[in-house]
């Protein structure tokens, strides 16, 4: 019987916004006991998780740079952070028409050429963004972190040139892959 694998695709931020979305969850660690969110890398997840074979992670690779060679780079936009009641707080990237049709054409892709059905949580729409907290804060510490967060301001923006598979290895997320937008263009 063939081993599954659990996978996701998103988009990484560059420098300096990696290592501040990266201190922050630390921050969150240290200040509001909340650690989950630091077994990935910051990210902005434009595919849900999924199982795959991990005999076949090849073919899967070879799709998504075929996917990623056609998608233009795109720009992605911070603005301050955000919540979701009762556990999670984030960094909100702005929801743009570019980073809207590139999650909906991975989307679509996944379903069509991979045969993945779960590409959103829960029916939900996109909400583009970084976690910096979420299941393991407890609903307190919830309160406490978003009164000292709703009003902090976080901007910025970059060019977000590659997607990125990660993979779930011993309870944590490793990026197995990154793809460069745009170079069949």
């Amino acid at each position: 019987m063939a081993i599954k694998a659990r996978y996701f695709i998103a988009i990484i931020p560059p420098s300096p916004y990696f290592e501040q979305a990266s201190g922050l969850k630390n921050y969150f660690r240290d200040v509001y006991k909340s650690k989950a969110a630091l077994n990935s890398p910051p990210h902005i997840t434009l595919h849900m998780p999924f199982e795959w074979r991990s005999d076949r992670e090849e073919s899967l690779i070879e799709s998504l740079e075929k996917f990623s060679s056609i998608k233009k780079t795109i720009n992605v936009t911070f603005e301050n952070f955000n919540c979701f009641e009762p556990r999670v707080i984030f960094i909100q990237a702005v929801f743009s028409k570019e980073l809207n049709e590139l999650q909906r054409a991975l989307r679509q892709f996944c379903k069509m050429e991979l045969g993945l059905f779960n590409a959103d949580y829960k029916d939900l729409p996109f909400h583009p963004h970084i976690t910096l907290a979420y299941r393991d804060l407890k609903k307190l510490e919830f309160a406490k972190a978003w009164e000292e967060f709703k009003e902090k301001k976080f901007e910025g923006s970059f060019i977000a040139s590659h997607l990125c598979l990660l993979r779930h290895e011993e309870g944590k997320w490793i990026v197995r892959r990154e793809f460069v937008l745009g170079i069949g263009h």
